[in-house]
């Protein structure tokens, strides 16, 4: 396995997550669980399966901690944070400081950062420390060899109980020229040493909007294209039109509902040709970062083998997670369009139940929220106006602005709002959509009354410290509360405090 650039802190991931003196360990016996994967799903099914006592074996083929550890989440939470700070130091003036120019940024240092921490945070997921704790990991190739095996290079490995955990991987482009020309995914764009002067992104899901505003706020031009004429196309139009309108404010040069036509080299940059209808420009960058969409891994695993069947969308469950072989599970962005790694997480406890423990329980019950980490953020659970709408789910929603909220005209983020849907006439919670500064660590709340099937009234009765951005939903919960004051409530107080003088 190879890391660039290849310095001190990509040489200590390396060791931990791929370690090149590894061997590994002689099956002995029937394991009570493999896991096929060493990303969220696969190491959280491991871990906890040997934590109750259970033997088990880990199977990765390439680094442990799987695409969050390596190229998702952490390494793009650390360049954002990265970006988060350079974007401060323009804003200083607002608060009374002087600014510092943005030539100033150290592209490199930011890199730097983003690898020492990332190699930091990978004895996490170490095969050391994995073995510490009772599972026994193999670095390798997995491949079915019946219902019940499994080969890693020449080892054979019977289970009574396997979870395939493998994860996704970059969608690539038909777009004619592009793979000859070269361009950047969510895999190799953290590798960069320099910061393009002009960047061009294919796609505005959240990996694409999220890298674009960091990349622009780090000095680089930044064009984002989108086949459709939105960003954030799963979000509740409302919500996405706040980061739009954030990222355009930003000098992000959005092209929504362009295609991309094809590719070329031109000189010593790379040009892209997009359309809208007649229209045709020419984009002309340094690099092209793709973020159209992910596709699930399942080459080279010989699953029919195993009798798990696949579809376009990856292994095919049941709502307990159970594969067309009930002995073999599976978990994480491998099966689901709920591609999180607190999804993988979540859908991994569920697979040790009920494979460990003759347990019934379904993913179909979780409540997952998300979180578009751009600034701000986008965070939503549950149902969104569209999806009540096809499910025949009535519904009232109550909505506050993030400019009536005291913190947020304190902090300056008054961009954004707070809505709460709830069965229509009940104040019984079924959904909601946060844009703020930290929307993602206010979610939190609204998905603990999902799960606890609470009211907005017992979101009123409950306390929250002032001030803080999170009393947007205090002040949703008093509006519904006021909605319960009709006029003839309202003329029977007044009888009763008329009386009561």
């Amino acid at each position: 396995m190879k890391l660039t650039p290849g310095d001190a802190h990509d040489q200590e991931l390396l060791a931990q997550a791929y370690p090149g003196d590894w061997v590994n360990p002689t099956p002995d016996g029937r394991y009570n669980l493999v896991a096929i994967g060493g990303g969220t799903a696969g190491l959280v099914a491991a871990v906890g399966a040997a934590g109750l006592g259970a033997k088990v074996a880990l199977v990765e083929r390439r680094l442990l901690g799987g695409d969050c550890l390596n190229f998702g989440c952490v390494p793009s939470k650390a360049f954002l944070r990265g970006a988060h700070a350079a974007h401060a130091v323009t804003l200083a003036g607002d608060f009374g400081y002087a600014t510092a120019a943005r030539g100033a940024i150290d592209f490199a240092a930011v890199m730097e950062r983003m690898r020492k921490l990332r190699s930091q945070i990978s004895h996490h997921d170490s095969a050391a420390r994995l073995k510490s704790l009772g599972v026994d990991v193999f670095l390798g190739e997995a491949r079915f060899i019946s219902p019940t095996s499994l080969e890693v290079d020449a080892a054979r490995l019977e289970f009574r109980r396997a979870v395939v955990a493998t994860g996704t991987r970059p969608v690539e482009p038909n777009v004619p020229g592009l793979a000859e020309l070269g361009y950047l995914t969510n895999e190799t764009v953290f590798a960069l040493a320099e910061r393009p002067r002009t960047l061009i992104v294919l796609g505005a899901g959240p990996i694409g909007c999220e890298l674009a505003q960091a990349f622009g706020r780090l000095g680089s031009e930044v064009h984002l294209v989108n086949d459709v004429d939105r960003l954030l196309p799963k979000e509740d139009p409302s919500a996405a039109e706040v980061v739009r309108q954030t990222l355009a404010d930003e000098g992000i040069h959005l092209h929504l509902g362009w295609t991309a036509q094809r590719a070329e080299r031109l000189g010593a940059g790379k040009s892209l040709v997009i359309a809208r209808g007649s229209q045709q420009e020419v984009l002309i960058g340094d690099e092209i970062l793709v973020a159209i969409g992910r596709r699930p891994v399942v080459d080279g695993l010989a699953l029919p083998a195993a009798e798990v069947q696949v579809n376009d969308g990856g292994v095919i469950v049941n709502d307990f997670l159970q594969t067309t072989n009930r002995r073999i599970y599976a978990a994480g962005d491998v099966c689901t369009p709920v591609r999180f790694t607190h999804a993988a997480d979540a859908m991994s406890r569920l697979v040790l139940q009920n494979a460990l423990f003759m347990g019934r329980k379904r993913f179909s019950k979780l409540n997952i929220p998300r979180t578009t980490f751009t600034d701000p953020q986008l965070a939503h659970v549950g149902l969104t106006p569209a999806e009540a709408e096809r499910q025949h789910v009535a519904i009232d929603s109550y909505r506050v602005e993030l400019a009536d909220v005291d913190r947020a005209i304190l902090d300056g983020e008054t961009a954004g709002f707070g809505v709460v849907h709830t069965r229509k006439g009940s104040g019984r919670i079924v959904g909601g959509t946060i844009v703020a500064a930290q929307a993602g660590e206010m979610i939190g709340e609204l998905t603990l009354a999902l799960d606890r099937k609470l009211s907005l009234s017992h979101l009123a009765g409950t306390i929250h410290c002032y001030p803080t951005q999170v009393e947007v939903l205090k002040h949703i919960a008093d509006q519904y509360q006021r909605t319960r004051l009709t006029p003839r409530v309202a003329r029977l107080f007044q009888t009763w405090l008329a009386w009561r003088r």
